[in-house]
């Protein structure tokens, strides 16, 4: 399981996520909520997707399950032919480390630390060289605009900064997928900008996979692709046309 582990996942425009008949039922008493109802749909290698719906629809729900940070009740998870849901504890942590990228509501730093210590923590975790890290975290945050802000902490940056910064923190170890959770929620309304700007120049230029779950409906103008949920369960999907206009995807 090892070598799967580390083996590279496929080509550009390949099936990167698949996930079928997921389920997530959560039993609070006598009570079972049926958070998530048998979703299904595919991520594509280099999309730039968002999940949306109403509050309530399951949207941060199934972006757990799929970044590992829950255990659904049923369904799979695929990713380059592994069914994730199979792996281990140990091997799910070893996966979420060098896969996945995360990036959430809460910016998540450490407050004692600098940007550039904060970004290369998962890099260390991955027991990679110190030369190594410290020249992959200083480039990775000269990627998301920060490269004059290396030293700085969490108290000396905007929101806006903070939150590039854990950008640059989920991109260390070159993750085939970034997870963002409502990645703007805290945010005004220029730093939103900015930060969906970023996404979507990592996606055009590297070819980054992104999957974001927001509640903004102007929001869509950034992705390439819309999934939407109602009820914990697949609603509609819209994709956005090179020249901007909504129209209905077709799988």
């Amino acid at each position: 399981m090892a070598d799967d582990l580390t083996s590279n996942i496929g080509n550009e425009n390949e099936i990167l996520l698949g996930i079928r008949n997921l389920t997530r039922i959560y039993t609070m008493g006598e009570v079972r909520v049926r958070a998530l109802n048998n979703v299904t749909f595919n991520i594509k290698r280099g999309e730039f997707a968002a999940i949306m719906g109403k509050s309530g629809s399951g949207k941060s729900t199934l972006l757990h399950q799929l970044g590992l940070l829950d255990t659904p009740t049923s369904g799979e998870i695929n990713i380059g032919g592994i069914d994730i849901l199979k792996l281990s504890e140990s091997e799910k942590a070893k996966f979420r480390l060098e896969r996945f990228g995360y990036v959430f509501q809460e910016y998540a730093l450490l407050p004692e630390l600098t940007a550039l210590e904060n970004v290369f923590l998962p890099a260390m975790a991955r027991g990679r060289k110190k030369e190594d890290y410290l020249k992959t975290g200083t480039k990775t945050l000269e990627q998301v605009g920060l490269g004059a802000r290396l030293h700085h902490r969490p108290r000396e940056m905007s929101g806006g900064e903070q939150q590039r910064v854990a950008i640059a923190r989920a991109l260390i170890n070159d993750p085939d997928i970034l997870f963002a959770d409502e990645p703007t929620a805290n945010l005004d309304s220029a730093s939103s900008r900015q930060i969906l700007q970023l996404f979507q120049k990592l996606n055009r230029e590297i070819g980054l996979t992104v999957l974001m779950v927001t509640h903004e409906p102007e929001d869509r103008k950034y992705v390439s692709r819309v999934i939407w949920l109602k009820d914990g369960e697949l609603a509609e999907k819209e994709g956005i046309s090179e020249a901007g206009n909504l129209q209905i995807a077709k799988d």
